[in-house]
Parts: C-alpha cells; structure tokens; sequence
C-alpha cells in the first residue's frame, strides 16, 4: 500500500511516521521549499507522548521537552485550585515546535519528503487516488492524508464551502526568548479580566516561551510589543505578573508572533473513499485548551492503527470517521465551557475536566462533572 500525505508538520510527519512503522509506503509532500514551525512552545499531554513511544521515539521527544503543570494562578497571585483532579490532569511536556518538526522528519525519514511540492488537486478511482503537485508532478496512491493545516486545500476539494472562519476577538501573542536574567524560580501562567490570559514557562534547554491571549479583544493597535504589554495590565492585580511585562519587554520585536485565531467549523465529513483528513485540517481549534497538537497526534495514531498493507481502504476510512467525529464534537464542547467559564476559578477547573476527559481511554471515559 501507498499513502501520499499534504502537509509536513506535526501532523503530517506523525501520519507518515505512524503508516511507515504499519508497513505502508509514505511520501510526505510540503509547498515550503523548507520545514518551517509555525509557533513557538507546544504542549504535549500524555496521550501525545503515549502515541510517540508507539512509534519509537518517545524518549527523543522528552529529551527536547521539559516536564511542566498546567495550573493557573488568578492575577492576585492567588493558586487556583482543582481538588476534583489528580496531579496527572495538569501534567504535560513543553517542547519548540521546530525541535519537534526536525525530530519527526529524522524519524520518518527525509528521503520520504518532498519539499516545494504543494497540492493542486487529486482524482478517485475505485482502486486509487491520483494527486497533482504544483511543480507539475502527478503521484498515484491507495490513500491521500490531508494534514495540510487550517487552511487545507485538501479540506477545499473534500469538503467545499468550509473555509477557515475567524474566532472573532480572540488574538495570541507569544515568544520564545533566551533567558534574560531574571531569576526565574517557577512557572506562572495567569487568568485575569478582560478575557485576558497570559505567562511563561521555561523550558529544557534555559529559554522561556511567554503568551498572551485575549477573547473578545479591541482590534489591536501599536506595535507587537505593545498590544501584549497593553494586555499585562489586566493580568497584574499584587501578583506576579510583572515578571511578564519583563519578558515581554526584553523580547526583539522581530520575535514575537501574533496571531488571529481561526477555527475550522464542524465538518459533515472527514473522509471519501481514499481521502482522509487529519489535525487542523479537520478540527483546528482555539489554543486556549492546549490539546489541538496532541489531539491531532492522535488522529496520526488512528490512521496507523486502522490502515494496513493489505486492508481495505474505504473501511478504514470510514471506521477513523465514526471515532473521530463524534469525538470532536466532545472536544468543542468542553473547549466551549473553557473558553465562556463566568471566573478564572471555573475556567481553571473546566480547563482540567477537559484535560481529565481528554487523557482518559475512549473505552474507560468517565465524566468528571464540575460543579458551578
């Protein structure tokens, strides 16, 4: 069996790293002429990093990641606290997108990755897809994986009329810095007024990765530096969210990367017979729950897991839709009571029920309620 799959990031690396060890033949095409990372920090949970030792390189992972908690402090300074959840509900790997990008293509093997070769189109016939490349080349294959991002072309043939829609008001910025010497004892990541959330957290090799997010944000003005430090205020109430503005302020403004959030709404569909999407193409969400990479390794595993040699196809193209969609219909709904929790302490709290749930096995799953 062949599989020709759209996008070489995280994703589409995992999707071809997850059919090679299956014992399928993978191409992996990017219209870079190079990988690029978008981002900067990305946080891995444990089921990322269970479908990473599936594959073999689960300790390179934790080698390039340092092991962090995701708990919330209000902007007083104050711990939020979830006495619901264990320990193991906040606890994830901070690693550099691009670290993780170079990894996974040393895995999967870069004489299988074809650079500046982006998608014009592709044709199904019973017995294979045929894909068109933008420099004019044409591949044949037994499954075509689109995992080529928010903004999918591959999603824009299988799925007309869903563009990616902005999440309207909702901005990130953020930066990876080197260390500028502020003696950083602790991590602190800060819910404050205004939708406004924001922190920083160290990572393996001696830099810090710092954000800020807001929803239902002014349109902002000023520089990239400003409109984060014009967010700080609403995180600083006698806490130590000062320590942010200091990292903020040290940042180039060259490093820091802002963003529009943009989201792919619900799909009818993910897959046809040998056309299958993966991670944003299918489901790009809102960071502000921190899974969409973890949730989309996920979707990489599946596919390895479901696809083989000699099996058929379109029922495993259809058996990977059943899972995944109603799966994903879960995920908006708890995102949602993330993202419109009335207080930073329910925000906290359904922050971890959604990490809880999201860790926990589809054959075991129990909801962990949380109380108002």
């Amino acid at each position: 069996m062949r599989a020709v799959v759209i996008g070489g990031g995280i994703v589409g690396l995992t999707s071809g790293l997850a059919l090679r060890r299956a014992g399928i033949d993978v191409v992996i095409h990017e219209q870079a002429p190079e990988l690029r990372a978008a981002g900067a920090g990305l946080g891995l949970w444990a089921n990322a990093l269970a479908v990473f030792d599936d594959l073999g390189v689960g300790d390179r992972v934790r080698a390039i990641g340092k092991p962090g908690e995701m708990y919330f402090h209000d902007a007083a300074g104050r711990l939020l606290e979830t006495p619901e959840f264990g320990v193991e509900d906040h606890r994830f790997l901070l690693v550099h997108r691009a670290k993780l990008t170079d990894l996974l293509a040393d895995a999967v093997g870069r004489e299988n990755l074809r650079l500046a070769t982006g998608f014009a189109g592709y044709e199904e016939h019973a017995d294979h897809v045929g894909v068109r490349l933008t420099d004019g080349s044409e591949e044949n294959a037994d499954v075509l994986v689109g995992a080529d991002g928010a903004y999918s072309a591959v999603r824009g043939q299988l799925v007309p009329g869903t563009p990616v829609q902005e999440h309207l008001g909702h901005h990130a910025w953020r930066a990876v810095i080197p260390d500028p010497g502020l003696a950083l004892t602790e991590d602190r990541l800060i819910l404050g007024a205004h939708g406004c959330r924001g922190g920083y957290v160290r990572t393996h090799d001696g830099h810090v990765y710092w954000l800020v997010n807001q929803f239902d944000a002014p349109e902002p003005a000023g520089t990239l530096k400003q409109q984060a430090l014009d967010r700080v205020a609403h995180l600083e109430d006698g806490g130590n969210s000062g320590v942010l503005a200091e990292l903020i302020a040290a940042t180039p403004e060259d490093r820091i990367l802002h963003n529009r959030i943009m989201l792919v709404p619900p799909l009818p569909h993910w897959v046809s017979a040998r056309v299958v999407l993966a991670g944003d193409a299918a489901h790009a969400m809102s960071p502000h729950i921190t899974a969409g990479a973890t949730l989309g390794i996920e979707d990489a595993a599946l596919l390895g897991r479901l696809l083989t040699p000699a099996g058929d196809v379109p029922a495993a193209l259809a058996a990977y839709e059943a899972d995944r969609i109603p799966r994903y219909a879960r995920v908006a709904e708890l995102s949602a009571a993330v993202e419109h929790a009335p207080t930073p302490r329910q925000f906290a709290r359904h922050y971890a029920a959604f990490s809880h749930w999201m860790m926990t096995p589809a054959h075991a799953a129990t909801e962990n309620p949380v109380q108002a």
